[in-house]
């Protein structure tokens, strides 16, 4: 996006949302959007269009992104695990639907009950569907790599399984793809050389963004390699909310507020105002009490003589 050098992409909603017990109710989910877009967060993932009875926190999705699409400039993205949820997407006139294509298939079938052969034709529908809208009202269809770094089902993910599976998201429709380290096993070592890998199979184009989880603490060392790589997308939640239900042990994205700290010290716009930012943290707290928020830079706040640039 013009002026911005990263675009942090909120996933609180979503990924958030579903790993909580506690349902935000419609109303907040509402006032948290509004929240986070008058602050300057460029993209919100706002939900995921999968049955009420399997998410319930998400049970409000169509609502919610009908809702997101009336705000000037966000652009409002979704998570959808098949064919069914992408059409209830595109009714929704979202900008981006991330369909995750797990690269351990046990991940996979406990995931979205489904093999790699079958979520890659799932990948080819959408893809047609999309291209049978107007070129102007088409949106983005992202492969989310998820469990690229390793699973806590199978363990050591081959690289070269990651860049296989990246290949075949592209050939089946894919318009780009992101590296999910779903169980926060990924070290910056080990960041640099798999975005290195897929750059070089399918495009430094077609792979832009990252989503990391902070289970052991790596997180913002992960973002840091992200960046000097040349990623220029970066997944994060609010107070850190999340994990993965469908990943024993996955636990805790890193935290937005820190996050944008940590850019816009280095000298990176993200065209966030950090007072809006802690007033969106403030209504997830007041509608979500039990839950714990984290985040190093709201309890400390901002150094002395600090200003974003």
């Amino acid at each position: 996006m013009e002026g911005i050098d990263i675009e942090v992409s909120e996933v609180g909603l979503r990924d958030g949302l579903q790993s909580i017990n506690q349902i935000m109710p419609t109303e907040a989910k509402k006032r948290w959007i509004s929240a986070l877009a008058a602050a300057g967060v460029p993209e919100i993932e706002v939900g995921s269009f999968v049955p009420a009875r399997i998410l319930p926190q998400l049970a409000d999705t169509m609502e919610i992104a009908q809702y997101a699409r009336t705000i000037e400039g966000l652009n409002v993205a979704v998570l959808v695990p098949n064919l069914k949820g992408a059409e209830q997407a595109i009714k929704a006139r979202v900008h981006k639907l991330t369909i995750p294509l797990s690269v351990s298939e046990t991940h996979s079938l406990r995931n979205v009950n489904r093999t790699h052969l079958q979520m890659l034709e799932e990948v080819g529908h959408i893809a047609q569907l999309i291209k049978r809208l107007p070129v102007d009202e088409r949106p983005i269809l992202e492969g989310a790599l998820s469990t690229a770094f390793g699973c806590t089902i199978e363990g050591t993910i081959p690289e070269d399984r990651v860049v296989e599976i990246a290949v075949a998201l592209m050939e089946a429709g894919c318009d780009e793809v992101g590296l999910s380290d779903t169980t926060g096993y990924a070290n910056p070592v080990q960041v640099k050389r798999l975005i290195g890998k897929v750059w070089a199979a399918i495009g430094r184009e077609h792979l832009k963004g990252i989503h990391l989880h902070n289970t052991r603490g790596q997180g913002l060392a992960n973002v840091l390699a992200s960046v000097e790589m040349g990623l220029t997308t970066i997944d994060s939640s609010m107070g850190g909310i999340g994990g993965c239900p469908s990943a024993p042990g996955a636990s805790g994205n890193i935290v937005t507020e820190d996050l944008v700290f940590l850019l816009e010290a280095m000298g990176l716009k993200t065209g966030i105002d950090f007072d809006a930012l802690m007033a969106a943290r403030n209504v997830v707290a007041t509608a979500l009490p039990d839950v714990e928020l984290y985040g190093f830079t709201p309890d400390a706040g901002l150094p002395l003589g600090f200003c974003s640039r």
